[in-house]
């Protein structure tokens, strides 16, 4: 594969606005040092479609789900590709990320109580555990995987393990807490600028230009830009940063980080444990 000049880190939201965008990071490897040239701000899915369609070689991050859980997927039959459950399921949702609610939302209520939002077995390797991909209220990550993942396969990224596109394009799972947790531990560093959060969110930045986490790089960012990821009370850009440094460990990985016997259906996120 051609190695990637540009690297990208994602913190998607299934609906972007002005006030609440897609935050990407921008940055290139440069040895052992992870340059941050710039955050771009999106602020409609038309953007992310266009930054999708950017030639390559470039490889991102995305924080949103890949893949399904096996139980949900083969309980409605939707397909044994990457590609072909996401299409399948956008055809009987007829695009409509509600009609999806709808769908996990009676499936989940035939089933036991704790077994309605099952989780994929990336999720379970990650600490924090990350959220299920049924997930469709408090943090939406299923409308992430309806409204994100759709549009990778429709660009025609490359997606290692689960769907065979552009080779100069790459995306890869990312989930900036778990890179976060690295860090940190448990230490909230969102949505508030409460001191405690403040304190999180500079431990963060200044631990990764110190070259720790056991991601390989010491990142480098221009002072204006560091301000910004530790005053962002959201979290976005900081989350959009982790996202990067995930991509930045992926490019030189094997497989990009994907376990070679990685689930199709489910996916994978980078740098959890295997």
């Amino acid at each position: 594969m051609p190695v990637a000049s540009r690297l990208l880190g994602v913190d998607f939201t299934c609906a972007p606005t002005p006030r609440k965008p897609i935050v990407v990071a921008h940055g290139r490897a440069d040895g052992d040092t992870l340059v941050v040239e710039r955050l771009e701000h999106l602020t409609a899915l038309a953007a992310f479609e266009a930054l999708l369609a950017e030639p390559g070689p470039w490889l991102g991050g995305f924080d949103m789900p890949f893949g399904l859980p096996r139980a949900f997927v083969e309980a409605h039959a939707l397909g044994d590709t990457a590609a072909a459950i996401v299409d399948e399921l956008h055809r009987r949702c007829d695009g409509r990320r509600m009609a999806f609610r709808g769908l996990v939302d009676a499936w989940g209520n035939g089933r036991p109580a704790g077994q309605r939002l099952v989780h994929r077995a990336t999720d379970r390797a990650c600490r924090p555990m990350s959220s299920s991909p049924l997930q469709t209220r408090y943090v939406p990550v299923g409308f992430m995987y309806f409204e994100g993942f759709a549009r990778l396969v429709r660009a025609g990224v490359h997606v290692p393990g689960l769907h065979a596109g552009d080779a100069a394009r790459v995306a890869v799972e990312a989930y900036p807490a778990r890179a976060a947790h690295a860090i940190v531990g448990a230490r909230s560093y969102k949505n508030s600028a409460a001191p405690d959060r403040v304190e999180a969110r500079a431990a963060i930045v200044q631990a990764l230009m110190r070259g720790e986490g056991g991601f390989g790089f010491r990142l480098s960012l221009p002072r204006t830009l560091r301000a910004t990821l530790i005053d962002d009370t959201s979290g976005d850009a900081l989350d959009a940063t982790l996202c990067l440094v995930q991509a930045a460990w992926a490019a030189r990985q094997p497989g990009h980080g994907v376990p070679v016997d990685v689930d199709v259906i489910e996916g994978w996120i980078v740098t959890a444990p295997a």
